[in-house]
């Protein structure tokens, strides 16, 4: 019988453990997106109001993201996860009331508790992770993302139908719970390092915020996060929105919507490994900017004409960069973080992110209320993907050369 030694075990069981975690937190955030055409057809909503709806969660996240460090470390990065699913819970819960003032608290807790689980995993990981082969073992970890979105886009549909939008939520709420007993028998070891001393203080949001802009590489992660996780935003949320209005049935945009999210799986995987092993992962990373911006270009081409394999195409090609780069990324806010920093110097990048998350939501809506247009406002927000891609590639592979070697994360 093959026998692993203790450090690779302990590796396996921390990718498992955060895997389902972030799967479980993708369901719970893109599950609204997936039912939203149901919640505004039954509540007459104007879609672009949906883009309000996903500001303010993204402003939660920022919130909670630049405060959760002095947390991580307090009460440990598995505490973190778990709490972060218990949030989740209470906000699908929320919104399953069909009440705009529990919609609105639905986004702030669901929002936050998407927000802390990103960085308690991170943190985590980055402990038992061999230094160089850290985007690969993110990338895998990250695959939960559109491995939940994958879930949410077929089961959604189907719950929903069966018993209807509010009670999808709520039983996606109680998954999250039930997720987040499970991970207790894991904490005497993965919380080990917690620091009982450490107090949280209102200046860890100005410290955490210090930390990312006035160091070059992580500012540089941060702007790369404002563009990816914005443009993220802007398609799990529109694009069902998007196919519905366009004539597909909830049941087939949901299937559509999946089909793309399954491209990410192996994208993942793939640009953690090229960024491990072959390429620098600031070159990776420039590679899947451009590719966003060109696809947002061609979903914005869209056209009557248009059969819905080839927007299915798009979608992947859409699915395969703006969703598949946070591998990369997330493995080289931990390698550049301080010692023993790494849950708020990812929290600190990701903040950008959900800066971006909550202003591209809104200009898309502004798009679409003032023009109609759904195409316009894809190009429209994949701008910014364009200049980062561009600011990367001028960068080169000067990242690489910075004095902050792998071994400072471990």
């Amino acid at each position: 019988m093959l026998r692993l030694d203790r450090p690779l075990r302990l590796l396996l069981l921390a990718l498992g453990a955060m895997f389902a975690q972030q799967t479980f937190a993708s369901v719970g955030r893109g599950l609204p997106s997936v039912v939203a055409p149901e919640v505004i057809e039954e509540l007459a909503l104007d879609p672009a109001w949906y883009g309000i709806y996903v500001s303010l969660a993204a402003l939660a996240s920022l919130g909670f993201q630049l405060g959760c460090g002095s947390f991580i470390l307090r009460y440990g990065a598995l505490r973190l996860s778990q709490v972060a699913l218990v949030m989740l819970a209470f906000g699908l819960a929320a919104g399953a009331s069909g009440l705009i003032l529990f919609f609105i608290l639905s986004a702030i807790i669901g929002g936050g508790g998407a927000a802390v689980s990103t960085p308690a995993s991170s943190h985590l990981l980055g402990r038992y992770s061999p230094p160089r082969y850290a985007p690969l073992v993110f990338s895998l970890k990250q695959t939960a993302v559109p491995a939940g979105l994958l879930l949410a886009g077929l089961l959604g549909p189907a719950l929903a139908g069966w018993t209807g939008w509010r009670m999808t939520l709520l039983v996606a709420g109680i998954a999250c719970l039930g997720f987040a007993l499970m991970l207790e028998p894991l904490r005497h070891e993965f919380d080990s390092d917690r620091i009982l001393s450490q107090r949280f203080r209102m200046s860890d949001f100005w410290t955490t915020l210090k930390s990312v802009t006035g160091t070059p590489v992580l500012r540089t992660l941060a702007m790369a996060c404002f563009a990816f996780n914005g443009l993220q935003t802007v398609f799990t949320s529109y694009f069902i929105i998007f196919l519905v209005e366009q004539g597909q049935d909830l049941a087939s945009a949901g299937g559509i919507f999946s089909a793309a999210m399954l491209v990410a799986v192996p994208g993942r995987i793939l640009w953690g490994w090229l960024g491990s092993v072959l390429l620098p992962p600031r070159v990776v990373m420039a590679g899947l900017a451009l590719g966003m911006a060109a696809s947002t270009v061609l979903l914005g081409a869209f056209g009557a004409e248009w059969s819905m394999l080839l927007v299915g195409l798009t979608a992947a090609a859409l699915s395969a960069t703006a969703m598949s780069w946070h591998g990369v990324l997330l493995a080289e806010a931990s390698r550049l973080a301080p010692p023993g920093r790494r849950g708020a110097a990812t929290g600190g990048v990701l903040s950008f992110g959900q800066v971006g998350a909550f202003l591209l939501p809104l200009a898309y809506a502004a798009c679409l209320s003032l023009t109609g247009s759904h195409g316009l406002g894809f190009v429209v927000c994949g701008l910014p993907a364009l200049l980062v891609g561009l600011a990367l590639l001028r960068g080169g592979g000067r990242q690489q050369a910075e004095p902050t070697a792998y071994s400072t994360a471990t």
